[in-house]
């Protein structure tokens, strides 16, 4: 057990290797949340396949990757992964994508969210979006402490964090946390990779169930089925998902861009790649 542990805290290491510091998401006490039960302890098991799965998050934070400076453009996007709304991916979908940003000079933020749970949240099904809304306020807030251009920040989640990424993307004005400077909560830009869309028809039951409940009412099927409220103020939004992923309705990531295109006028670009089945839009 001892090399068993010993072993974890070096790959959780070896994934912060780049990572300048870890910055708590809210400085005071987190806002629709209840407190924690004893037994409640946030867990980062590693999987035979080299995945930190974390689960149980009650102290959410960001996990700040900076480029160099010689390579900085200014340019930031905060990084959701995914999991389902049941556990967070954290290395491959968060640390490791990071680092490939900063090689192109764009700081990297990976966001901790907390996960839905009626345990640690009064309304669990907004818990993650009052994360990431922090999250984009304190890295705007703070843009000069790490670099950052106010106006380059976007945000970035794989499936159920895709589903959270996209939520912020058409929600941000639908502000739910502490925001006494009346900072833009709206991402310049937003990439979802392979995301749940969708509430409404589908076959992603479990981010839909874990976020919003087995008997989610239909306003909350309808509030999240991010495609239904794409505007002409939508950022800029770069998707990409594997046509032989079953998991996410593809049909409804393509009403997500018909309407982004047909509100914003946005230059629309579809790059099929035979190899690896691969859509990107």
């Amino acid at each position: 057990m001892k090399y068993f542990t010993s072993l974890l805290m070096i790959l959780m290491c070896t994934a912060n290797l780049n990572a300048q510091e870890i910055v708590k998401l809210y400085p005071g006490v987190i806002p629709g949340s209840k407190p924690a039960p004893a037994d409640f302890k946030e867990t980062a098991p590693v999987g035979d396949d080299g995945i930190i799965r974390i689960s149980k998050v009650s102290e959410p934070t960001l996990t700040v990757f900076l480029p160099s400076k010689e390579k900085a453009t200014g340019a930031a996007v905060i990084i959701c992964p995914g999991g389902g709304y049941g556990i967070l991916a954290i290395n491959h979908e968060g640390y490791n994508v990071a680092k490939r940003f900063n090689d192109i000079g764009v700081a990297a933020f990976v966001l901790k969210y907390r996960l839905p749970n009626d345990a640690i949240m009064v309304d669990k099904s907004f818990g993650p979006l009052l994360d990431a809304e922090q999250a984009i306020y304190l890295v705007r807030g703070q843009a000069n402490k790490w670099n950052v251009d106010p106006a380059k920040i976007g945000i970035m989640g794989f499936s159920a964090g895709g589903h959270l990424a996209s939520t912020l993307t058409v929600h941000y004005n639908d502000v739910k946390i502490e925001n006494k400077e009346k900072l833009s909560l709206r991402p310049d830009f937003s990439i979802l990779i392979y995301p749940v869309i969708s509430f409404i028809e589908s076959p992603h039951t479990g981010s839909a169930n874990n976020l919003a409940g087995a008997n989610a009412t239909q306003a909350q099927k309808e509030y999240f089925s991010n495609e239904k409220h794409v505007t002409p103020q939508t950022p800029p939004t770069f998707l990409v998902h594997a046509n032989d992923d079953n998991g996410v309705l593809r049909y409804k990531i393509v009403l997500f861009l018909i309407r982004h295109w047909w509100l914003t006028r946005l230059r629309q670009r579809c790059i099929y790649i035979k190899v690896a089945d691969m859509v990107l839009v």
